[in-house]
């Protein structure tokens, strides 16, 4: 059994489709949070072999070991991403739907 589970994340007030666009959207965050870590990781390399840390060690276990969905749902479950019911769907997403 996954946990936590479906009703567990939407608490009886988000249905599974709100769920999945807000997990879509957390994913996004985590994916482009961890391209920033990344870069800052490169750029902080200096050429020394000797001396420099591997890029890995330099981004968050977090975001390096697991998938951005995973740990967008934990942030949901925990709490630290809000599912915003009034928010409007960003204009990228607003305009294909015309």
């Amino acid at each position: 059994m996954l946990h936590p589970t479906i009703e567990e994340l939407t608490q009886g007030k988000y249905n599974r489709y709100e769920l999945a666009l807000a997990a879509a959207r957390c994913a996004r965050l985590v994916t482009d949070e961890y391209v920033r870590q990344h870069d800052a990781a490169e750029r902080a390399q200096t050429g020394n072999k000797e001396t420099d840390r591997p890029i890995n060690t330099l981004i968050d276990r977090e975001l390096r070991d697991e998938k951005a969905v995973q740990v967008a749902v934990r942030r949901i479950y925990r709490g630290e991403y809000v599912i915003d019911e009034n928010a409007e769907a960003p204009a990228e997403e607003s305009a294909d739907a015309e």
